[in-house]
């Protein structure tokens, strides 16, 4: 079971961490772990075209993925969003996928509320014990269910709340020195804010900020004592829209995220095996031991901050609202995971149905070769009951 749970964990780190976190560059790296990764995974096929940017874009059904503050300035009235992204397909793994659905329902010209939905396959594992032998087939999966209210400050200001509940089972059933795996639980709770400057007629900016993923953390035995952190996150972002004529937009933005989770501990390299070996499990046994809360400020102590950001840049043309040509960059520290990557994306809306398409273009090659190369996203919206007497707010993109 050892086994089993040592390389169910390396496929969680190759998830979220990219490249050099499964070359064992334990060197030069220190990525930041944390359990349920799936959570930093793009749900959503419009921003995944645009390098992950989704924190001051213009709202859509999938807006409570990134900032659910956007929803009350969305043009519809209803908003429904369903994205299916297979994972990981550049290295041959079939059965790894992220499902997503996501909608808002207007309540007034001020409120909305918000429901989403994520689930995560990790596909068809075999479990082993210690000494190599089989146990049986398992199918790892991850959920999270949210419900959200947001609702406007101003002409201009708006602010949202969401909570989240997350279920993560890797190994349910299954026993391994005196303890027994079980699902891992917790709530999360997001909160947001969004300024809406852009007009249909003159275009402006857009602002957001999000703090995601605020919640406990996890455990996955019946006597787990030393619990994992989840991915709290702080988002950044802008976004200007130009308006070039009634058939012409061109939106352009920026988002940084920096991750709420403390940099563990590096090994000791005394030269004492014996004392290492202490002096590791000490410092380990410290880190889980911070309290989730405490955890979000420890976040900014001990490196180099700028190196912990993540960025994503990206860009949407918009010609009659109908039809979309997006593409975007992803940056990550090299000691971080060093995920960076370009993608592009096509969309296409008629009525009240929009189809999205994003790619992530393949780099590196041999070793170095991105695991996240030829990563594809489908988007599915449907926007219904508009309202086109609502003259404060810019067209939905989706």
């Amino acid at each position: 079971m050892k086994r089993f749970y040592q390389g169910l964990a390396a496929l969680l780190v190759l998830v979220f961490s990219g490249r050099e976190a499964v070359m064992g560059q334990a060197n030069s790296i220190n990525v930041t772990t944390t359990a349920v990764p799936f959570l930093r995974i793009s749900p959503d096929a419009r921003a995944g075209g645009m390098g992950d940017l989704g924190v001051a874009t213009t709202p859509d059904a999938s807006s409570g993925f990134y900032n659910l503050a956007k929803t009350p300035f969305a043009k519809k009235d209803i908003g429904i969003g369903l994205t299916y992204t297979p994972w990981l397909k550049d290295l041959g793994l079939n059965d790894v996928y992220l499902l997503a659905a996501s909608g808002y329902k207007k309540l007034d010209e001020f409120s909305a509320l918000s429901l989403g939905i994520r689930y995560f396959s990790l596909g068809n594992i075999q479990f082993e014990d210690f000494n190599g032998n089989a146990l049986g087939e398992g199918h790892p999966r991850e959920f999270s269910f949210d419900a959200g209210y947001s609702r406007k400050l101003g002409d201009k200001l708006s602010i949202a709340l969401a909570g989240r509940y997350i279920y993560s089972n890797l190994a349910s059933g299954y026993a391994a020195s005196g303890a027994t795996y079980q699902p891992g639980k917790t709530f999360a709770a997001d909160i947001s804010l969004y300024y809406h400057g852009v007009t249909d007629e003159a275009g402006g900016w857009n602002f957001g900020a999000a703090l995601t993923n605020l919640g406990g953390k996890i455990g996955y035995t019946n006597s787990a004592t030393e619990k994992d952190y989840i991915p709290a996150d702080l988002g950044l972002g802008a976004s200007y829209t130009a308006v070039f004529n009634e058939d012409n937009k061109l939106m352009i933005g920026l988002d940084m995220h920096k991750l709420l989770v403390p940099v563990p501990p590096t090994p000791s390299n005394t030269g004492n095996t014996q004392q290492d070996a202490i002096n590791d499990s000490t410092n380990l046994a410290n880190y889980h031991s911070k309290s989730f809360v405490g955890s979000w400020f420890s976040s900014f102590s001990g490196e180099n901050q700028f190196k912990s950001l993540q960025f994503s840049l990206g860009a949407e043309y918009a010609y009659q609202d109908q039809f979309f040509f997006r593409a975007g960059y992803y940056y990550e520290d090299p000691t971080k995971g060093d995920r960076k990557y370009f993608s592009v994306g096509v969309g296409l809306k008629y009525n009240v149905m929009g189809l999205n398409f994003s790619y992530l273009v393949p780099s590196g090659s041999g070793t170095n070769r991105n695991p996240l190369s030829n990563t594809l996203r489908f988007g599915l919206t449907f926007d219904l009951d508009g309202n086109s007497d609502n003259s404060s707010t810019s067209s939905s993109t989706n």
